[in-house]
Order: C-alpha cells, then sequence, then structure tokens
C-alpha cells in the first residue's frame, strides 16, 4: 500500500484534530459528567468509530412533536381532571410523603388520590390468566401497552380474548415497542394475528428509516400497562409473553422471569389510562380524551397510589428525582429490588448515604443476568455498596428476577416498570405507581421474604476475592452502562 501525500495526511489530521475539538466543546452539554466523559473517550481514541456512534446514539430526546404533544397533554391533565377533583388526596402522613407526592405532580403532572384497591399478582401465569378474565368482561374498551408481546402457548389465550372483546364490539387498542418485540422469535406471527382482526394497533417509537420514522435507536417505550373500561388497570414488570421469552437457550438451561404485577381498581385506572392515551395519542393522532372523562369508582378500596410517567418526552428524569427524594426521606428502612441496578452517581449516593447514616437497606437483584454488559456493569457497584452497609442478596440462578419495586420505611412503595439504572432514567419511557400505606408495604415485603429464602447472600470479604478478570470486564462494563 502506497504512502498517502503529504497534503492528504495533513488534510486528515485537521479533520481529527476539529472532530476532537468540537466534541470538547459540544458532548458535555446537558449531559451528565461521566456521561460526557465516556462518550469523550471513546472519540479520542477511535474518532471516527466515535463520532458515527455518537450520532447514532447521543441523543436521547424525542422529537419536539412528541414533546410538544406530552407537554400538550400535561396542561389538559391539569386543566381537566376535574372528575378526580374529589378524591385527590390530603395525605395525613409524614411531611416528606406529601413533598414527595407535590414533586411527582409537578413533575407529571398526575395528582395523588385516595380510594383505591391493589391486589399484587407475583405468578406470572397469575397475572395473565386475571387480565384474560378482566378483558372477557370488557365491556367498552380495552388499552394495553406493553415494550414485548407475542402470541405463544402462555399468551394464546388472552390474545384470544383480546380479538373476542373486538368483535362483540369493545374498542381494543394495543401498542408495542418497534425494537423491543421485533428482536423476539414469532414477530411475524403476532403481526399476522392482529392483521387478522379487529383489534387497533401500532407499533411504539417505530424504527423505519424509509417511512422517514427516525430517532435514536436505542429509545424504547417500556411500559406495561392495560385499562379496562376504566375501571380496572394492570401495571408492573411483567410483558406479554411466556416467561422463557421464546428463547430455546433460556429454555435449555431453565431460565425463567420473575415478576410482580399489580391489578388496580379505582381513581388511580383513570391516571394509568392518561399515560396510554398519550402514548396512543402520539404514535396515531387520535385523542382519547372522551375516555378520561369517565368517572371512576371512588371508593375501591382503602390505598392513596399516584401515577410517575417518565422517559425521554419530559425535561425531567421523573422516576429518578421521585426515587432520591424517597431514598434520602427513609428513616428506617430501604428494600429495592431491581434487575438492572445500574445507578447514577446521585441514586448510588442516595442508597450508601442512607445505610450510612443507620437505615437498613436490602437490595434484591439476580444472581445471573440475562445481559452480559448489564449484568457486569451492576457488579461493579457491590463492592461499594456493601462497603456502605447494605445487604444484597442474590436471586437464584437461572431465574431472572424481573420485579421492579423498592418500599421505603412503612409509609409507602413504588413499584412499575421502571428499572434503577441510567437507561430507565434516560432513555425510556417507563411508568411507575407510588402506594402509600403499612398494609400495600407490607404485602410487598411478604413478596419480598419469598425472594430472600431463595437468594443467598452477597458478603464483601467473599466479593473482594473474586478473580482479577472478572473485576477488568466489571469495570470496562461500567464505563459503557454511561453512554447515553
Amino acid at each position: 500500500m502506497e504512502t498517502l501525500p503529504s497534503w492528504a495526511i495533513l488534510i486528515l489530521t485537521l479533520i481529527d484534530f476539529a472532530i476532537r475539538a468540537l466534541a470538547l466543546g459540544i458532548i458535555p452539554g446537558n449531559r451528565r459528567p461521566t456521561t460526557a466523559m465516556a462518550w469523550l473517550l471513546i472519540i479520542f481514541f477511535v474518532p471516527a468509530v466515535g463520532l458515527v456512534l455518537f450520532l447514532l446514539f447521543g441523543n436521547f430526546r424525542l422529537s419536539r412533536k412528541r414533546r410538544a404533544q406530552q407537554d400538550a397533554v400535561n396542561s389538559r391533565v391539569r386543566a381537566g381532571a376535574s372528575q378526580l377533583a374529589a378524591v385527590e388526596s390530603h395525605y395525613a402522613g409524614p411531611e416528606w410523603v406529601a413533598s414527595a407526592a407535590e414533586l411527582n405532580k409537578t413533575l407529571g403532572s398526575l395528582p395523588m388520590v385516595d380510594g383505591n384497591s391493589v391486589e399484587l399478582l407475583p405468578g406470572y401465569p397469575d397475572s395473565i390468566k386475571a387480565m384474560t378474565a378482566a378483558v372477557r368482561e370488557a365491556k367498552n374498551f380495552v388499552n394495553a401497552e406493553f415494550y414485548i408481546m407475542s402470541t405463544d402457548h402462555v399468551t394464546d389465550e388472552l390474545f384470544t380474548a383480546l380479538e373476542e372483546a373486538a368483535e362483540r364490539g369493545v374498542e381494543v387498542r394495543i401498542l408495542f415497542d418497534h425494537l423491543g418485540t421485533l428482536r423476539i422469535k414469532g414477530y411475524r406471527k403476532l403481526i399476522a394475528r392482529l392483521e387478522a382482526g379487529k383489534i387497533r394497533w401500532r407499533p411504539m417509537l417505530p424504527l423505519s428509516p424509509l417511512r422517514g420514522q427516525w430517532r435514536r435507536p436505542d429509545l424504547r417505550n417500556h411500559r406495561k400497562i392495560m385499562v379496562i373500561d376504566g375501571e380496572i388497570a394492570f401495571t408492573g414488570s411483567q410483558n406479554l409473553i411466556e416467561p422463557s421469552y421464546n428463547n430455546p437457550r433460556h429454555r435449555k438451561v431453565g431460565r425463567e422471569w420473575v415478576e410482580l404485577m399489580a391489578c388496580l381498581r379505582g381513581p388511580i385506572v383513570t391516571t394509568l389510562n392518561v399515560v396510554f392515551a398519550t402514548d396512543w395519542l402520539s404514535e396515531t393522532d387520535e385523542s382519547l380524551e372522551d375516555q378520561l372523562a369517565h368517572e371512576p369508582e371512588l371508593h375501591a378500596g382503602n390505598i392513596t397510589a399516584q401515577v410517575v410517567p417518565s422517559g425521554p418526552g419530559f425535561i425531567t428524569e421523573n422516576n429518578l428525582r421521585l426515587f432520591n427524594t424517597l431514598i434520602y426521606s427513609a428513616q428506617h428502612k430501604i428494600s429495592i429490588c431491581s434487575p438492572y441496578f445500574v445507578p447514577d452517581d446521585s441514586l448510588l449516593y442516595a442508597v450508601t448515604t442512607a445505610a450510612q447514616r443507620g437505615v437498613d437497606v436490602e437490595l434484591f437483584v439476580s444472581e445471573k443476568g440475562d445481559q452480559f454488559l448489564v449484568h457486569h456493569a451492576q457488579q461493579s457497584y457491590y463492592e461499594a455498596l456493601l462497603e456502605a452497609g447494605v445487604r444484597i442478596y442474590l436471586y437464584k440462578a437461572p431465574y431472572v428476577l424481573h420485579a421492579k419495586h423498592f418500599t421505603i420505611d412503612d409509609e409507602l412503595a413504588v413499584l412499575g416498570s421502571s428499572n434503577m439504572d441510567m437507561r430507565s432514567f434516560s432513555l425510556n419511557l417507563e411508568v411507575s405507581v407510588m402506594l402509600l400505606g403499612e398494609d400495600i408495604v407490607q404485602r410487598i415485603r411478604a413478596v419480598e421474604a419469598t425472594y430472600r429464602d431463595i437468594s443467598h447472600e452477597l458478603v464483601l470479604d467473599d466479593w473482594t476475592k473474586r478473580p482479577v478478570m472478572v473485576k477488568y470486564v466489571d469495570n470496562v462494563a461500567r464505563l459503557t452502562a454511561t453512554l447515553q
């Protein structure tokens, strides 16, 4: 290969210098310092590759149109939530709980409401059966959005119930994340089944450049919501798919996902439907405001609750701000269950500071994760957590503990689709529900006790003796987790 002429070398050198200089002035803007540093490192080491990756993955905001729609919906919710005014809560508990609720309302526009009932559904098939039964009773509408959907031996009965509901005149609307579902075996079978019936459906955040549909490829709508007739709703961690995700490799080793869903009744159902209606509007330009005028069941139970939507459609990281606020407010006990615990600095400091000031903090995670880089990034935080006094319980492999919830003292619990990782804080559209009262806290802690029974506790002395190569991989993976 002939040597390049001197003028070509000069031009390439100037381009390389320009890329690095521009990166220094552009990348740190509106990004965490750790995230900016990670991008700068990859661009400085391999400028061409780093630049291409940054152009593909560097922008974590949704389009201006979608952000404008979100702002418009928030304004209409604030102005039009008159049917919830009678049940908007004036919680008489600790002041920090009311402060957190006000934060949520400011960020996500949705009020805290009294008079709800919550049934926990920790069994994977139990939640599918409960949703199927509710759909069979539907009279007016069914709204369902899930990150992943699949028609398989576990979900077939539910899809049949949805099809039958649509046939008898119920308005059935379905949303699923485009890339999240596309990568699952059986995608074409799902699409064929949806196209054959009367169900109205759309992929969320579709990525189809030839149709003008383009955005950062790893933005995801990770929410899990089903609302029936404005009377009953389901939300939590579970996708609509069999527990091994239609993956022969998972079945071979017996790997199944362990979830926690909740069935809710009362005014909280309307606020969950607001989140679905926002996403449906974004994907179809069809407003569902007539559904939101439905008068909810005002006294379904005695639980106060508040829905917290979050994601790149908001200018703030609603879930991260709530999680930090609650963890700093804890006085006695924090129990966290998160399949992907890759905190930013603020959350790591909140958790470790809580343990250092005497709060009993425990973390439930999987012994072996399903995602190599994420699992190793998560492991890179274990030493700091253990040194601070956090107790870490590793859920027995090959199961993947995919449930997402945490409890604070005896006052409240948060349950939903959000992991405690930087992807869920910045890149994913998520939904969480804050639930108040000792009763729901104790019920979720009873579920956590079953996790503890089949987990083993990680000990600092044992963890620091892990192989050097494992430590190296953990640290490299930690760096990649900040590329947002």
